[in-house]
């Protein structure tokens, strides 16, 4: 299971491990993109899901994120997002015409007396104000509504995924689950074209592996069927971008969209069609499963280094020589200089000094240590009713040995009681 979780990952790292470099130096993905790209496109009405018209309505009523926020930033049209607080509706009146309707400055209209103004949470137009929406709430409410959410919402995730496994394992038995594996069984491209076919229909990759992991957890469907599938869920989600690119009227939009579909395509035409290039994101896949059956610590270690540590070091690093002063470029030029050789420093262990051996000789250990200390209340149990035997055996009672054992200690002479005298002897004489 856990490897047919990480085998989508494994294929992306390794295709930005090589794009990303061919993109800095050729320039391809812009070139290409941008020879595709029209003089202009008409803005139109964007293209909703079906999934995300089911499910919109009600999370508009719980938290609704005020996209613009993000925007404006990125753009530089303000420094932070400081400039959207504190959140005010006029008259006080809690819906989107009074709190979250935009000033139109051509007009010469101001916040707080023609429009009101919103933060990180908005309003939508047709659900009004979410739960989580306040008057007057400044960025550290708005923060605690947004991390609140997300425990929620991580929580729901967890118990949804819980109980589709159980679902599948008490109906995948037997003759379902050979039908399944039959129709799953597939020529590869024909499983990109289902994959890309699915995430299209419920507008989201992430539902597609999420379903299919467990699936593979319980042997219904094979690594090597559900490798296609997954990359035709990741074609698949770009298809949703590109088409919400092209019904707005921005260009760069959809020079992003298709940057992200070639990089995709691009990654397939790498990794998949030749057999022996095909086995590198597997054979990485098997051995991360390996590794969890090995100890329960892997799937959190690597989700805290690959999706937070590498992150964070990465970004640091570039935020060092984006100060553009020569105090912080030597500064991560050392970082850079030293990152590298802990890198190869780490590889020349792990290939030369037996550290895969060493690693995995840790697991072993850790994971007999929880048997262990799992089972121990049993073995006592165990130890204790032998001890029981043992004592009927010989005669001794309990009370008796643990009175002999007491002389024992004391250095004091033992006495055999008078009705256990044969009982030595013929011990004795054993």
């Amino acid at each position: 299971a856990f490897a047919g979780a990480t085998v989508h990952d494994i294929f992306n790292l390794l295709s930005v491990a090589i794009l990303f470099p061919l993109e800095i130096i050729s320039h391809y993905l812009y070139h290409l993109t941008k020879a595709m790209l029209p003089d202009s496109v008409n803005d139109g009405e964007e293209w909703e899901g079906p999934i995300k018209k089911i499910v919109s309505p009600l999370s508009d009523k719980i938290l609704k994120s005020n996209k613009d926020v993000i925007k404006d930033i990125a753009t530089g049209k303000v420094e932070s997002c400081d400039t959207y607080y504190p959140v005010l509706c006029l008259d006080g009146i809690e819906d989107y015409k009074h709190c979250a309707s935009k000033c139109d400055k051509d007009a010469g209209e101001e916040v707080g007396v023609d429009c009101g103004r919103v933060g990180l949470i908005t309003c939508d137009k047709t659900t009004g104000c979410p739960a989580f929406f306040q008057n007057g709430a400044n960025l550290h409410d708005d923060s605690i509504s947004g991390g609140v959410c997300l425990v929620l919402s991580l929580f729901l995730l967890i118990v949804c995924l819980m109980g589709l496994v159980n679902v599948l394992q008490r109906g995948l038995a037997g003759m379902s689950t050979r039908i399944i594996y039959k129709a799953t069984n597939v020529n590869g491209l024909i499983g990109i074209v289902i994959g890309a076919a699915i995430t299209i229909l419920v507008q989201s990759s992430s539902i597609t592996t999420s379903v299919l992991t467990p699936f593979v957890g319980l042997g219904v469907i094979q690594l090597e069927q559900m490798l296609p599938l997954t990359l035709g869920a990741n074609i698949g989600t770009t298809i949703t971008g590109l088409l919400a690119a092209m019904v707005s009227d921005n260009v760069d939009a959809l020079q992003v969209a298709l940057c992200h579909l070639f990089f995709n395509l691009s990654g397939i035409v790498i990794w998949y069609p030749i057999p022996i290039m095909r086995r590198v994101p597997l054979r990485g896949a098997r051995a991360l499963g390996r590794a969890t059956r090995r100890s329960r610590l892997v799937p959190p270690i690597y989700i805290i280094v690959v999706f937070f540590v590498i992150p964070l070091l990465l970004l640091g690093l570039s935020s060092l020589f984006m100060q553009k002063t020569v105090g912080f470029t030597v500064l991560g030029s050392f970082l850079v200089i030293g990152v590298v050789l802990g890198i190869a420093r780490f590889i020349w262990w792990w290939k030369k000094q037996e550290g895969l051996q060493k690693c995995l000789a840790c697991l072993d250990r850790r994971t007999d240590m929880n048997n262990t200390m799992k089972t121990l209340p049993e073995d006592m149990q165990f130890l204790k009713s032998k001890v029981s035997l043992l004592a009927e055996h010989t005669g001794l009672p309990e009370d008796e040995e643990a009175g002999d054992a007491q002389k024992g200690s004391d250095g004091t002479a033992e006495e055999v009681a008078p009705e256990n005298e044969e009982v030595a002897i013929e011990d004795k004489e054993d």
